[in-house]
C-alpha cells in the first residue's frame, strides 16, 4: 500500500511540474488563458494585478471541498495534494518567455498541459480548478473528461475576450482544442494495434508463416458463409502497426484473393499484451 501511494504521489508531482512549466513558460508570457483555474489566474493577474498563485490557492480551496463531496475520499485526497502543490509549483518554476513565437508557444504549452492533466486523471487526481468538474461530469453523466474539460474551459476562454485582444482569445480556443486532442489520444491508448481477420483456403500456410515470421499467436474461428453454407476457418490476430505490411506480404504470398479485414485497435488488455505471453 505504501508503494502504491508513493508511486501515485510521484506521478502527481510530475504532472504538477508539467502544468507549472506550461503556464509560466508558454501560456502566461503570451496572455493565452486557455481555460482552467490557471487561465482564470492569468486573466485576473492582467486585469486586477492579483498574483496568479494566490488565485489558484483560493480557487483550489473551493475545489477540494467539492472533490471530497462528489468524488470520494481517494480523489479528494489526491486533489488536495495536487491543488496544494500547483500554486507552489507556479511560484517555484521560473516565469520566463521560453519561446518567442506565439503560435509555437501555444502549441507546445497545450501539448504539455494535455499530457499533465491526463496523467492526473489516470491517477484519479487533479490539480484542482476546472479539472475537477470534468471528473464529476464523468462520474454522474458519463461524459469523457476531455469533453467535460472543453466545456468548463470554454467559459474561462470567453472571459479572456473581455480582458485580452481577439488574437489572445483565438489562441486560447486553439489551445483548448489541442489539449483536448492530446488528452483524447492518451485516454484511448498510446499504442495503436491492428486487429486482422483472414479467410482463405490457404489458411494453414498463412498461419504457419505468421507464427514463424512475426512470432504472433493466432486464434482460429469457424465461420459459415450465408450463401455457400460452407464452413471455413478464419484467422484472427492482433499485431503492431509496424508489422502490418509484413503480414500483407505473407497473405499475398499464398493467396492474393484472400478476404482480409483490418480494424484499428486503440487499447488492448489481457494475456500476451498486459499480463505476459500467451495466445490471443
Amino acid at each position: 500500500m505504501v508503494k502504491y501511494w508513493v508511486k501515485k504521489l510521484l506521478w502527481i508531482v510530475f504532472a504538477i511540474g508539467l502544468l507549472a512549466v506550461a503556464v509560466n513558460m508558454f501560456m502566461a508570457p503570451h496572455n493565452i488563458a486557455a481555460g482552467g483555474l490557471t487561465g482564470l489566474a492569468i486573466i485576473l493577474e492582467s486585469w486586477a494585478g492579483i498574483d496568479r498563485a494566490i488565485v489558484v490557492y483560493v480557487g483550489n480551496g473551493i475545489v477540494i471541498v467539492c472533490a471530497f463531496i462528489f468524488l470520494g475520499k481517494e480523489v479528494g485526497i489526491n486533489t488536495m495534494i495536487g491543488a496544494g502543490l500547483l500554486p507552489v509549483a507556479i511560484d517555484i518554476v521560473p516565469r520566463i518567455d521560453l519561446v518567442e513565437d506565439r503560435m509555437l508557444a501555444m502549441i507546445v504549452g497545450s501539448v504539455i498541459f494535455g499530457i499533465a492533466v491526463s496523467v492526473m486523471y489516470k491517477n484519479k487526481a487533479s490539480s484542482g480548478g476546472t479539472a475537477v468538474p470534468p471528473l464529476i461530469l464523468k462520474k454522474y453523466v458519463g461524459l469523457k473528461p476531455s469533453v467535460g474539460m472543453f466545456v468548463t474551459d470554454g467559459i474561462v476562454v470567453l472571459l479572456s475576450l473581455a480582458v485580452f485582444d481577439t488574437d489572445s482569445f483565438l489562441f486560447a480556443v486553439l489551445s483548448i482544442f489541442i489539449t483536448m486532442m492530446v488528452m483524447g489520444y492518451i485516454e484511448n491508448g498510446l499504442t495503436k494495434r491492428k486487429e486482422i481477420k483472414i479467410i482463405s483456403p490457404q489458411h494453414e500456410a498463412i498461419l504457419d508463416d505468421i507464427v514463424k515470421v512475426l512470432g504472433k499467436s493466432v486464434t482460429i474461428l469457424q465461420t459459415k458463409g450465408s450463401f455457400s453454407g460452407q464452413e471455413t476457418p478464419m484467422l484472427m490476430l492482433l499485431i503492431d502497426a509496424s508489422d502490418y505490411r509484413t503480414l500483407i506480404e505473407i497473405v499475398d504470398k499464398y493467396d492474393k484473393t484472400a478476404f482480409l479485414v483490418t480494424t484499428v485497435v486503440t487499447d488492448v488488455h489481457g494475456r500476451g499484451f498486459t499480463y505476459g505471453s500467451g495466445s490471443v
